[in-house]
């Protein structure tokens, strides 16, 4: 999908034809597109097609007057009724006159910039526009990052009332999206402080605080992605301990039943046997005595293994 947008006069215009000082944002964009925005723009090939690679990393590159900043964005999606939190390439174009945005799809983050609702944002102030872009990226990561705090602490709660699968798979959804976070907060970190080294992207005097806000961010995120982590890896290694002594648990008590259930069985199957001579055979109270006795002997090794907390 191709979207063309041009401010003027603090109003997001929707433009049929590429101006100068336009954004052009591209989301999942077909090759015609691609092909069009190539040739009209003279953008190299390898530019457009960046992000559109789901295992592209986040980098920077220059050619000619052209530069692309590929930076790792967040997004949410459901896997089998659980929440997963994911990143994708979102890529960055800035030529001599115009912002290009590339993304397989759609970000919430363009989505508000789409809608204007980003205070002084303006589409000819490409470097501006850049800035803000990658600040509204590391906010977002430090949103969903607390979403995962909570969402963690809630499935915390019901793991100590009801120890239950649903629960575990989704700490370990959790998990995984604290990987792909961490290393995608990383990958933006060098990225954001080769922006800050390199003197081919312009830093107005306005906008280098906002660069600095975008790092201390990002920064942030990454402490925070790492404090997450090691906190839900913590909670997963206790209760894979809890599971096990749960289960060593129920094996003695299992263990302990069959001993005592096996005692009767001893018995009737010495006295059960078709041989002469076997004690209390002419007794009128053979049986009763036989079965006092396994009794007993039951009450008495069941004493013992209560004794050792067998039970």
């Amino acid at each position: 999908m191709l979207n063309i947008y041009k401010t003027v006069d603090d109003t997001l215009l929707t433009l049929e034809e590429i101006e100068d000082g336009a954004w052009i944002s591209l989301v999942n964009p077909a090759p015609e597109e691609l092909n069009f925005i190539g040739k009209k723009l003279s953008v190299e090939k390898d530019f457009l097609g960046a992000a559109l690679d789901e295992e592209e990393t986040a980098r920077l590159e220059t050619e000619d007057d052209q530069v692309l900043i590929l930076v790792d964005t967040p997004y949410v999606e459901k896997a089998d009724n659980h929440i997963v939190y994911e990143t994708l390439p979102l890529g960055i174009i800035i030529t001599d006159k115009n912002i290009i945005t590339v993304c397989l799809k759609n970000s919430i983050i363009m989505g508000q910039f789409e809608k204007n609702n980003i205070r002084t944002f303006c589409t000819y102030k490409k470097y501006r526009f850049l800035y803000q872009i990658l600040y509204k990226n590391a906010q977002r990561y430090l949103l969903y990052l607390r979403q995962i705090d909570k969402m963690s602490n809630h499935v915390e709660t019901q793991l100590h009332q009801s120890m239950k699968n649903k629960e575990l798979f989704q700490l370990l959804d959790l998990e995984k999206s604290l990987v792909y976070i961490t290393t995608s907060l990383s990958a933006n970190q060098v990225v954001l402080e080769k922006i800050m080294r390199i003197n081919i992207i312009k830093k107005y005097s306005e906008d280098e605080d906002l660069l600095e806000d975008v790092i201390i961010e990002n920064k942030q995120a990454i402490e925070m992605a790492n404090i997450y982590s090691g906190i839900l890896s913590g909670m997963m290694d206790a209760y894979a301990s809890i599971i096990s002594n749960n289960l060593n648990i129920v094996m003695k008590l299992l263990t302990s039943i069959t001993i005592l259930m096996a005692i009767p069985t001893m018995f009737s199957g010495f006295f059960g046997m078709n041989l002469k001579n076997i004690p209390f055979e002419t007794s009128p109270f053979g049986f009763w005595i036989v079965l006092g006795i396994s009794i007993l002997t039951a009450c008495i090794a069941g004493f013992i293994l209560a004794k050792k907390n067998l039970f």
